[in-house]
This record gives structure tokens, C-alpha cells and sequence, in this order.
């Protein structure tokens, strides 16, 4: 089996790698390492948690250990999709370049522009950014690309979903031709494929496991769920996680749990504070500070539940991460693998529940071809018909029919509305029979049949002529004199 001595790094490269407890490189590591050193293009496809972060920061580190810096113009550039995965490759660099005297800026929204102006002064080795602020500071003219030996393009398919191409491709066309580039993906989409093929030249392709597969470290399973009223969907949802939470009991030491929304992350997180558990939230809103100290609370284990969108799904590195929870069914088949891949890292086991509705079905059989096998059903521990059985909810369901009725007369059925019109037609007849005791004149009507111009004159009038009122139905009292005659001439005829 490869060692990390075998792989020709720089001794001081090696004694780091040793200090953090790592003596054997995993394949992807053992596969990009020494075309890399070679200075040869790499293309990189593994699943996530096998240490493709290792597998460039250790060749760039050996590489850019000879040579100094020059103000405004770094030797390298590492790109990534998001803050948190940019910060942790900013981690790795520190441990494994600790004995090796390189300098280092980390380039990410939500920081002050002059404090990384002042480090990008003074001269950087190793530059870590996301393309948005790495082409702010470019057009503010606080930064020269044309001094960049190596490139790096991490989770490139993630950048792909992101929007991030454009820029990418922006990005390279500020970098020197002879650079190197090393691109690292745990999936691998035609648009990436093109990329690679424009922007590497003759790359060593390292693809140590089947694209978009996941690692057999983790047990998966599915609850196929579905509510028992729609306005009460994401009560019980939520009520059916705290279940599958309790379920696990001390094996459930941690967990990330999934939201496909911002504002489903925010909601789940306040209702398992509600009930008691400790969690908070992360996400793209959120300011960075806060952002960062959530996450580093859920490293050091002061938090246990991270409940989370997309934003955490790739390349965050937190090795003891029980369980995740997909409380929504992602909406792309290659994000299941991602946030499944942040439990069962390093070899360790883990556990990967999910909750599919019946509106999520389509996305759950992509993510079923996409693994190229069935995930396991398990049963709802809340018991599918026990939401309808309740009292309470069946009360509510007998509740709002008539509610629904009043409102309009959609939710009618055919038998009730022939009903209503029988009574109507009863009603109409016992009018008509009752019409001559009760339209006898009174006297004050008899006084209004002076008013020779009124319509209501007209119509005593006609009362007088043969009550051709009593043979209208519907038109009301209001109806002109021009429009009886009408019917009085057809009557005639």
C-alpha cells in the first residue's frame, strides 16, 4: 500500500502530514498527487469526504515552497463555490504548511475589503477566494493575475449549479496560458466537461470511484410520507423528524439536517429549539460572523444540530458527523449525494434518513437512477394513519366543508344543489298561491297609481290590466313598462 513517504513531497510537507495523524493517502489522493508534482493538468473525480482538499493543497504546497511572492500578484489561486468551503481549505493550508514559510489570503464575501487589501500588498503565496470577491478586488485594481503558476477549481460542479461559469471562465482568461490547473469534482456535468477540455491541457483524469455514487460507510433510508391535510403538511413533518431524532437516541451524537428553502431552514430550526433540542440554523442570508461561529460551535460539538440549506452540502469537513436528515428531497439527484457525504467520512459509519412526500416522488426516482439503486423504505414511527385518526383532526376536517360551502359553491355536490332548487321551486309556488291575499292595494298604493310617470305607477296599472306581474319571475320590481308591453303583445298573440 502508497505511504505519504513515497509520494516524493516535501519533507517538511511529510512531517506535518504525520503531526496530523495521517500516514496512508487515500486513493484520490494517491492518484492526483504525482501527476501534480509533475506539474501535469489534473482532473479529479471522487465522492466527497475521500480528501480531494489534500489532494492539492500537499503538491501546492511542495511546489510553491521554493520561490517568494510579489505584492498584488499571488503565485497561486484556489477557487471555491462558497465562505465555509473556502475558509476550510484555508484550514488545510495552515496545517500542512506550517513548517514551510507561505503566505496566504483568504478572499470571501462578508469581510472588510481592507483587510484583505493589506494582505494581498504585501505579497501572497496561496490565494483562497470565491469568484464574486476575487473579481471585485481584480476591477478595483487591488489584484494582477498574471503571476498565478497554479490554479485550482474545487467542487466545480457546485460552481456549475451556482452560476459561477461565466466567472470562471472570466477568471482564466486573466491567468497565464502556462499555468497549471487542477480541477476536483465529486460529479461531473457536460457543461463541467467542456470547461475542462478548453481550460486543461492534457489532464491526468483520477476518477477513484463511479460518478455521483456514495460511500458504502453510510446506511440510507427513506420515509415515504404524506399528510393528512395539506395546510398541515409541515406540522407533521416536522413533529415526524423530532420522531426519527428520538428514534436514533445516543447514536444520533450529531447531525446535519437539510432544508431545500432559507425559510424552511429557519422554521426547523426554531421548532426543535422549541421542543428542546439544541440546534440553529446556516444559510446564504445569514451574516458571516454568524455563519461562522455556528458552524465552529458544531466542530468543537457545543451545538448538535446544524439544520442547514445547500450552502453546507459540499466539501465541509466536520469527521464525526452521526447523521444528516434530508427533511426535503433535494431538487438536483447530485445533491443528495453531497449532503449525505457529510456523515461517513474518513471511513467512519454513518446514517442518512429522508422524508419524501408525495410532491417530491419525481425527485426521489432521479435520485434512485442517479445511485443506480433502490434506497431502503422505512416505516413512518408515526404510523401513516395516525394523523386522520385523531379526534381533533377529524373535527377540523367535518369543520371546514361547510366553511368551504359558504364561501362558494365549489366544493357543492350535484344531489345538493338539486335539493336547494326543489326548495327554491316550493318557495316560488307557495308565493304565487298566496300572492292574491297579499298583493290586495292598500290605500297608499292606490294613491301612488297617480303618479302616472313612476315605475311603480306602471306597474299597479298593470295589476289593474291583469296582474301580469304575478307571471314574471325574476325580473324584479324595477322592470320598465317598455319591456312588459313586450310580453303583454306576445301574450296577445
Amino acid at each position: 500500500m502508497t505511504k505519504f513517504s513515497e509520494l516524493n513531497l516535501n519533507p517538511k510537507v511529510l512531517k506535518a502530514v504525520e503531526e496530523a495523524g495521517y500516514d496512508t493517502p487515500t486513493p484520490i489522493q494517491a492518484g492526483a498527487i504525482p501527476p501534480a508534482l509533475e506539474g501535469r493538468d489534473v482532473l479529479g473525480i471522487a465522492q466527497t469526504g475521500t480528501g480531494k482538499t489534500a489532494s492539492f493543497t500537499l503538491p501546492m504546497i511542495t511546489l510553491l515552497a521554493r520561490g517568494r511572492a510579489r505584492a498584488r500578484m499571488p503565485r497561486s489561486l484556489v477557487l471555491c463555490p462558497t465562505r465555509e468551503l473556502a475558509a476550510q481549505v484555508a484550514e488545510n493550508f495552515d496545517t500542512y504548511a506550517k513548517h514551510v514559510k507561505l503566505t496566504k489570503a483568504l478572499l470571501i464575501g462578508g469581510v472588510s475589503f481592507k483587510e484583505q487589501d493589506l494582505l494581498i500588498d504585501k505579497g501572497v503565496d496561496v490565494l483562497i477566494a470565491t469568484p464574486g470577491r476575487l473579481l471585485d478586488h481584480f476591477e478595483r485594481g487591488k489584484l494582477l493575475l498574471t503571476g498565478v503558476q497554479v490554479m485550482v477549481v474545487d467542487e466545480a460542479d457546485r460552481m456549475l449549479d451556482m452560476g459561477f461559469i461565466p466567472d470562471i471562465e472570466r477568471i482564466f482568461s486573466l491567468t497565464p496560458f502556462t499555468r497549471q490547473t487542477l480541477f476536483f469534482s465529486a460529479t461531473m456535468a457536460p457543461e463541467i466537461e467542456r470547461i475542462t477540455n478548453t481550460f486543461l491541457s492534457a489532464p491526468a483524469r483520477i476518477e477513484v470511484a463511479r460518478q455521483a455514487s456514495a460511500s458504502e460507510t453510510i446506511e440510507q433510508g427513506v420515509v415515504m410520507f404524506k399528510a393528512s391535510r395539506r395546510d398541515r403538511e409541515g406540522t407533521e413533518k416536522r413533529a415526524l423528524l423530532r420522531k426519527l431524532i428520538d428514534n436514533e437516541g445516543d447514536k444520533c451524537s450529531n447531525a446535519i439536517v437539510f432544508c431545500n428553502r432559507k425559510t424552511d431552514v429557519d422554521i426547523v430550526a426554531k421548532s426543535l429549539k422549541k421542543y428542546g433540542y439544541d440546534a440553529a440554523p446556516i444559510h446564504g442570508d445569514l451574516d458571516q460572523s454568524q455563519r461562522t461561529k455556528t458552524l465552529d460551535g458544531f466542530r468543537d460539538g457545543s451545538l448538535r444540530f446544524l439544520i442547514a440549506s445547500d450552502v453546507a452540502a459540499r466539501g465541509l469537513d466536520v469527521p464525526a458527523v452521526s447523521h444528516v436528515f434530508n427533511f426535503d428531497v433535494p431538487s438536483h439527484a447530485e445533491d443528495y449525494v453531497h449532503r449525505i457525504g457529510r456523515t461517513g467520512r474518513a471511513g467512519r459509519d454513518g446514517k442518512a434518513l429522508m422524508i419524501c412526500s408525495p410532491r417530491d416522488e419525481k425527485n426521489f426516482d432521479a435520485i434512485e437512477r442517479l445511485l443506480q439503486k433502490d434506497i431502503p423504505r422505512v416505516d413512518n414511527p408515526l404510523g401513516q394513519a395516525a394523523p386522520e385518526a385523531s379526534d381533533a383532526t377529524q373535527d377540523d376536517k367535518k369543520d371546514s366543508k361547510p366553511r368551504r360551502s359558504s364561501r362558494s359553491g365549489r366544493g357543492r355536490s350535484k344531489q345538493t344543489e338539486a335539493e336547494a332548487v326543489q326548495v327554491q321551486d316550493t318557495k316560488q309556488t307557495t308565493v304565487e298561491k298566496d300572492a292574491p291575499a297579499r298583493t290586495q292595494p292598500e290605500p297608499k298604493v292606490q294613491q301612488d297609481t297617480s303618479q302616472v310617470g313612476s315605475d311603480k305607477g306602471n306597474r299597479n296599472r298593470r295589476n289593474d290590466r291583469g296582474g301580469r306581474d304575478n307571471n314574471v319571475v325574476g325580473m324584479g320590481d324595477h322592470m320598465p313598462s317598455f319591456i312588459a308591453k313586450s310580453f303583454d303583445e306576445r301574450r296577445a298573440g
